[in-house]
């Protein structure tokens, strides 16, 4: 006997009235017999409230019993054809495995998982064939975010919809030649069928909430009705442990998005081991999510075990069920009946008696919750049906479920991606697939004829809910009418003399501008993570409000001011407090609209740039992924514009991180008639044209005076360099000077000071884009080396610095790293010279900053007099002289080692 079950009679040995005990526990039992457990709830918790209000300390649990949260008696049963959906589930199960086997056979790197799909078959049929809505006239559709690791059971079935070839089953993760299926979850390489990647694991849980919320956003502001639609989130239980997993369970809870339904798949085992072989991961999560504020649904047993519990009347089984670990749960799927009848019956000899007369093969077949159709599809339906709040379901199934000996339920089930002969027998035995013993060597795909009662049950069961899953939308059927970048004129025009503002103003004014168009402006989305103050976009609160699903329940404490705090039901900001992953889901899920709902949405997500893609670079590359489409606004951008904040608040590198991400469009605008040409562009580009491309722009806090749009030089923005100001002095020397941000203004500066110091001319040149043009340059180079015979095209960059004279100077806000990128376009004869932040951040003024970084006005001269020096066209001993009269100390260590 276990000393928990010791623990528990002596418990009851020390009871001072017994009697008295068992007549409230008959009382209980009675009113859930006549009158439901709701009423016994209800009692219970007024006891309960009544004995803490007296004084009696109750210690709080948000736990249940480890059984089933829908009783035997209460769940609906599966109205499905069983036997036709087992056959079913078989086939793909035997597809799956044909897929990731074979690939590996051919070449034994491909990888591939089999076992998350095994444990996840049940669940996944019972909601394609009872659950989840394609798109329609009368059902704007499901959202799926399928577990990533089971892309070979969805492929599976999509091959008997006929929805996929045997050629590409055969190309599973094989995709150069246009033939394959990706390894996961992909829209960006399967447009039409993925809707969600969902990894890197996390961030399927994490964007699946903020999608829900924005199906409520677009329902409560009339542009979609999203009434009928669901978001089904499915996840395994190890992947419950990224931060991102359950880090917005709480806004999920106290936003009530009922609907939402997220299936955590209860397997046990992440990739090396157990996921809480000491403990009871169902557990944890149902006191997380419980206290969350979620509807928990327990999937735990199968029907087998119903007339096991029904004996229980003295509670021992479920005892045993609670203290029982989940490592030991694990090793009884991995071992067989008699096994399992000696180290979890055996813990008590009334259990041992409770099956005595069941053989061992009948206790093997004792399932868990997660391959069982009926308690599964009970969990579903309670899920689908539920109002007013989130629903988890936390069904335990077994990992490697089918493969027997060669992975079901061991440690290695994850890796599992190679089988032998005799497991691929053992396989096609178990699930009695028709394929003969001299066929099986080649592994071969199985799909009955179409006029088969199977295949005419499958595509039925679609076509009753709309369509095939899951597919997706590439361009929404709707055209909105961009604005004019006249509308922005105001930002084209020069700055009234005296007049300075910054970047990020001018961002704002034509973001006000666009939410005044009657066209794209019910379509704006601005996002904010608690900095709007910041950012001076307090305005819009009153102007265009802040959504919340209840409105707004208290009066503001600035209520007295013009600019105050308004929430409202049908708001159009999402504020999401000090949440930038949160801020970054929510702009991903208005980024996709255009393709989820048939709304071209335009988000702007504006946020601190320095917690912003160095923080949520992961769900940036996810939304390139899903061929998002919007603007990311980094303000107080750079390492040198921020004032007084330091090392972990200054940016020198986003745009590195934004460069790595092949359709992000990123753009370090300085002036004001800049960022209306470039964000004209964006719109053009995503709303006009539907190009699957996402803006990154950043804005900075400083102000000075702007120079205003001159004719021609749109192209030049848009393509990120052109001539900003060109030296009429007719001087020996000749230098080219570039810069990008804020910093372009020193680099105005030190050509001020070349010409008056020096008597050198310096041309200026503004780079809002130096990621663009390098994109550009080795789109030329590669074209160059394939097309060898032909005429060679030239880089942009070089098309423009071809006819000019003297070394090229860079200076930026940011990393060598970023103007470097263009460094093999430059003409070949010709220096180039890069200044930039590398290093930590610090506080200081602007002015001590770009001193202690090398990249202010002092330093792009010393730069430019070093390289005429270099060239032979100045003595050394000029530059000397101008480090001395700039105060410079030649001997101060390097900023990136300080």
């Amino acid at each position: 006997m276990s000393p928990q079950i010791d623990q528990v009679l002596a418990q009851a040995v020390n009871d001072p009235d017994v009697m008295e005990t068992n007549e409230w526990l008959d009382a209980l039992e009675s009113v859930i017999e006549n009158e439901g457990p709701e009423r016994a709830h209800y009692l219970m918790e007024r006891m309960v409230d009544l004995a803490r209000r007296r004084g009696a300390h109750i210690p709080f649990s948000s736990n249940t019993a480890y059984v089933n949260t829908i009783p035997a008696d209460q769940g609906e049963h599966c109205p499905g054809n069983l036997e036709i959906e087992e056959k079913l589930r078989s086939y793909m199960r035997w597809n799956a495995m044909a897929m990731v086997v074979k690939a590996n056979r051919l070449d034994g790197d491909l990888g591939g998982h089999l076992s998350s799909f095994a444990s996840l078959a049940n669940m996944l049929g019972i909601g394609f064939n009872h659950f989840w809505h394609a798109p329609t006239e009368e059902h704007g559709g499901d959202l799926l975010y399928i577990q990533g690791h089971s892309a070979p059971g969805i492929y599976a079935r999509a091959f008997l919809e006929g929805r996929l070839t045997e050629e590409q089953l055969l190309h599973f993760r094989r995709e150069v030649d246009g033939k394959g299926l990706s390894s996961y979850p992909h829209p960006k390489l399967m447009p039409d069928f993925w809707q969600f990647p969902t990894v890197s694991m996390g961030l399927g849980p994490l964007m699946a909430i903020y999608q829900a919320r924005f199906l409520k956003y677009l329902h409560a502001r009339g542009i979609a009705d999203t009434e009928k639609r669901k978001v089904w989130a499915f996840c395994g239980d190890g992947e419950m442990d990224e931060p991102e997993s359950m880090g917005a369970i709480g806004m999920a809870g106290r936003e009530q998005l009922d609907n939402l339904v997220i299936v955590v798949n209860c397997n046990l085992q992440r990739l090396d081991g157990p996921v809480r072989g000491n403990g009871k991961i169902i557990q944890e999560l149902e006191s997380d999510f419980r206290g969350a504020g979620w509807n928990v649904v327990k999937v735990i047993w199968g029907a087998g075990w119903d007339e096991l519990l029904a004996k229980d009347k003295e509670g021992i089984l479920q005892k045993v069920m609670m203290e029982t670990v989940d490592g030991e749960y694990q090793n009884y799927k991995a071992k067989d009946g008699a096994y399992v009848r000696a180290h979890f019956f055996g813990k008590h000899p009334k259990l041992l008696e409770m099956v005595s007369k069941m053989s061992d093969d009948d206790i093997w077949r004792l399932t868990r919750g997660g391959h069982d159709p009926h308690k599964i599809y009970a969990a579903f339906k309670v899920a689908q049906e539920n109002k007013g709040q989130p629903t988890v379901i936390l069904a335990k199934s077994i990992k490697g479920y089918g493969f027997g000996k060669s992975g079901e339920a061991r440690n290695t089930a994850h890796n599992t991606k190679k089988l032998d002969d005799e497991a691929i027998k053992a396989m096609r035995d178990r699930f009695q697939l028709p394929i003969a013993d001299a066929d099986l060597p080649a592994i071969p795909f199985y799909k009955p004829a179409d006029d088969t009662p199977e295949m005419q049950y499958l595509h039925a069961r679609r076509k009753a809910l709309g369509g095939y899953l899951p597919q997706r939308r590439q361009k929404a059927d709707e055209v909105l009418v961009v604005p004019p970048l006249s509308a922005f004129q105001a930002m084209l025009e020069p700055t009234a003399e005296g007049r300075e503002i910054s970047t990020t103003a001018a961002y704002v004014r034509i973001l006000t501008a666009l939410l005044r168009d009657a066209s794209v402006g019910p379509r704006v989305v601005p996002i904010m993570v608690d900095e709007s103050r910041t950012f001076g976009m307090e305005g819009l609160f009153r102007q265009i409000g802040i959504f919340s699903q209840v409105g707004q329940l208290y009066e503001p404490v600035d209520k007295d001011q013009v600019m105050y705090y308004r929430e409202d039901k049908a708001g159009q900001i999402l504020q999401e407090g000090i949440n930038e992953a949160g801020g970054m889901s929510s702009w991903i899920a208005a980024a996709t609209s255009y393709s989820t709902n048939n709304r071209v949405m335009i988000p702007f997500y504006t946020y601190y740039s320095m917690f912003g893609l160095q923080r949520i670079g992961d769900l940036a590359w996810a939304a390139g992924d899903m061929r998002a489409r919007g603007f990311l606004l980094g303000g107080t951008a750079g390492r040198t514009t921020l004032n007084g904040e330091g090392l972990q608040h200054e940016d020198g590198h986003s745009h590195v991180l934004a460069s790595t991400i092949p359709n992000c469009v990123p753009y370090d605008p300085t002036f004001a008639h800049e960022v209306a040409v470039i964000m004209h562009d964006g719109l053009r580009r995503m709303v006009t044209n539907q190009e699957d491309v996402f803006y990154y722009i950043t804005l900075m806090n400083e102000n000075y005076s702007h120079p205003g749009l001159k004719a021609g030089q749109e192209d030049g923005i848009i393509k990120g360099l052109y001539l900003l100001q060109k030296s009429e002095e007719k001087t020996k020397h000749r230098v080219q000077l570039m810069g990008s941000g804020t910093i372009l203004r020193e680099v105005i500066a030190a050509a001020e000071l070349l010409q008056s110091d020096w008597g050198i001319a310096a041309d200026v040149w503004s780079a809002p884009s130096f990621t663009l043009l390098a994109r550009d340059g080795q789109d030329a180079e590669r074209w160059n080396m394939l097309h060898p015979t032909e005429e060679a095209r030239l880089p942009y960059i070089t098309e423009c610095l071809k006819d000019t004279t003297g070394p090229i100077v860079v200076s930026t806000d940011y990393m060598r790293t970023f103007a470097e990128q263009v460094r093999a376009f430059i003409p070949k004869d010709r220096s180039y010279k890069v200044l930039g932040t590398d290093g930590f951040g610090r506080s200081d003024s602007r002015a001590k900053l770009r001193e202690f970084f090398e990249v202010n006005r002092y330093f792009v001269v010393i730069a430019a007099l070093k390289s005429l020096a270099d060239e032979g066209a100045l003595s050394a001993s000029v530059v000397a002289q101008a480090i001395t009269k700039y105060g410079i100390n030649a001997d101060k260590p390097n900023p990136v080692t300080v």
